[in-house]
């Protein structure tokens, strides 16, 4: 009996503590359940970023206005993410010169060395950003890879595409395309 109740003394103990540091967290702020975070989806503007390249440049998603962007997240180690970067490579280049960008945030930790080796095998001339704190990735939603928006020229997600795509299929081109006329 004793027993029980040193242990119903700390169980007791334990959630004060608990209750202690909820509060304490929580002083001043609104109560979770009532904030509300929408994950980014067709028919918003895409939120805002800064991330750097890999070639320790900043680069602000907000820039390319004016542009149809496709936002790609991405990783080395992510097959269906290995397999689609030939073709995205591939529009990168027939994309050049037109009212198209192509941004590649990859969400490992130690994405640099990681994309250095992988442009080894697999040469990309593409912007790489790098987001190894997960900030634009949560920021994103992002919960499995490969995951692509596609932004018109104001900045509003037209397109959530989850999985690897083949982005040089006569159907991918001929819709980017209208997407640069604003049609």
């Amino acid at each position: 009996m004793r027993r029980l109740l040193i242990v119903a003394a700390i169980i007791v103990g334990i959630g004060i503590a608990y209750y202690g540091f909820t509060v304490e967290r929580n002083r001043g702020s609104a109560p979770e359940s009532t904030v509300t975070v929408q994950k980014p989806h067709v028919g918003v503007q895409a939120p805002d970023f800064t991330l750097t390249d890999m070639d320790g440049r900043s680069v602000t998603l907000s820039k390319y206005r004016g542009k149809v962007v496709m936002l790609n997240f991405w990783a080395t180690w992510c097959p269906p993410c290995r397999a689609e970067v030939p073709s995205i490579e591939k529009l990168y280049r027939r994309m050049q010169g037109k009212d198209f960008a192509l941004l590649a945030v990859n969400v490992e930790n130690n994405g640099r060395d990681s994309v250095a080796a992988f442009a080894k095998e697999i040469p990309i001339s593409f912007p790489v950003l790098l987001d190894p704190d997960h900030r634009v990735t949560t920021l994103y939603q992002v919960n499995g890879i490969p995951q692509t928006y596609i932004l018109d020229k104001n900045g509003v997600i037209v397109q959530d595409v989850q999985g690897g795509v083949d982005w040089t299929s006569p159907q991918v081109v001929a819709y980017l395309s209208s997407l640069m006329k604003g049609e």
